[in-house]
């Protein structure tokens, strides 16, 4: 009995840590929330996992946007479609929710995060938009209009 006791404890204080630690573990991509602080990878073509942060914390990207392009799961779009997609929907997203003019902010961008050629043809047509600083510096705080 005190064996089960044990184990249960352990899988109880497992389950808080995941709970409490959430924005602070690496998770895939695909599952980042608008509004959640992450360490955008540099130098990798496809986007797996990434470092989840507390915007308090020293971050590099922030989520502002999330949204499905449309298209046959057999056809992996254009750079063009793509583009498109980004104007039409990630910047004024961007917008609204940092408050500012992307053409014209000196300090923030627009970076995006889009499916593969393969996960396209899975059916992930998922795109992320988020915030980060031009210079790639880190941010400590959310880029949230107040």
């Amino acid at each position: 009995m005190q064996g089960w006791v044990f184990r249960i404890g352990i899988i109880a204080v497992i389950a808080v840590g995941a709970i409490i630690f959430r924005d602070r573990l690496s998770g895939g991509a695909g599952d980042l929330k608008i509004g959640e602080c992450f360490d955008e990878p540099v130098g990798v073509e496809e986007v797996s996992d990434v470092q989840h942060h507390p915007c308090t914390e020293a971050h590099t990207a922030e989520v502002v946007f999330l949204g499905d392009m449309t298209g046959a799961n057999e056809t992996y779009p254009a750079e063009s479609a793509f583009e498109d997609f980004l104007v039409k929907n990630c910047v004024p997203a961007w917008e609204a929710y940092t408050g500012k003019t992307l053409q014209t902010d000196p300090v923030l961008t627009l970076g995006y995060f889009v499916p593969t050629t393969s996960s396209w043809g899975d059916g992930d047509h998922m795109i992320t938009c988020h915030a980060a600083r031009i210079d790639g510096a880190p941010m400590t705080s959310s880029v949230r209009k107040p």
